[in-house]
């Protein structure tokens, strides 16, 4: 008995060892293949596709519409890094400061300790969830799109992945639904209010925007102004 649950052991560790080996070579060829090709679709769109098909909405289609840097109007990465993650253009990827501001408090959100590298990470290759498993991987694909990205290709690829509305994934989508144009055309004021909604693009809608929303808008608009505007986007080379 002890022998045969001896080598159910190591023929589990085995297949473990296998199954992580083969998910970090698919990791690694996804990140060196998605550092220059665009996304067809992310983790999340699937997740969420997946998940209405499963509680028989067939209505609903996780939409997006892949667009280069060059086609998304300067305000919106400026207005999306005054809202989430001001230390980008410096950062590998962590916010050391900000978890740690995390861990001391008794609040718990940690989305207020996520990069935009990290939320890249996330929506691209792997699910919802708070789990360390989870933060783990991500933290995993944080360092390697670090590695092998630019700064410009992981806020592109952010911001054509990023979810604004229900079924609504990336920019170009966004700006075509509820502002009927190209993200090319965004307003100061416009790419403000779409990153407004990003903490629960669910709850929070760009059509329907909450007081508490607007107040967000404003805010986040006031971030881009001291960040230097477009300046700040041409000083990175975002």
């Amino acid at each position: 008995m002890s022998r045969r649950k001896n080598s159910l052991l190591k023929r589990l560790r085995f297949w473990l060892l296998c199954f992580f080996s083969a998910l970090i070579g698919v990791g690694i060829a996804a990140i060196l293949l998605f550092s220059f090709l665009p996304l067809p679709f992310s983790a999340v769109m699937a997740e969420r596709q997946l998940g209405a098909w499963f509680t028989g909405d067939f209505s609903y289609v996780a939409h997006s519409d892949w667009v280069k840097r060059e086609a998304i109007a300067d305000w919106m990465p400026l207005a999306v890094i005054a809202a989430e993650d001001q230390k980008f253009p410096s950062h590998w990827g962590f916010d050391v400061q900000a978890i740690q501001s995390v861990l001391d408090s008794d609040a718990g959100r940690m989305r207020g300790a996520s990069t935009i590298s990290q939320q890249t990470a996330k929506n691209v290759f792997l699910w919802d969830g708070r789990s360390w498993l989870r933060k783990g991987l991500e933290a995993g694909f944080t360092l390697g799109i670090e590695t092998v990205w630019t700064k410009r290709r992981i806020i592109t690829v952010y911001l054509n992945v990023a979810e604004f509305g229900e079924g609504i994934f990336g920019v170009e989508a966004a700006s075509q639904r509820f502002f009927h144009k190209p993200a090319s055309r965004l307003t100061m004021s416009e790419a403000a209010l779409l990153a407004a909604v990003l903490p629960n693009p669910i709850r929070f809608r760009v059509d329907a925007p909450s007081a508490y929303v607007r107040q967000r808008q404003q805010w986040i608009l006031r971030q881009m102004r001291q960040l230097g505007g477009e300046g700040f986007i041409h000083q990175h080379q975002l």
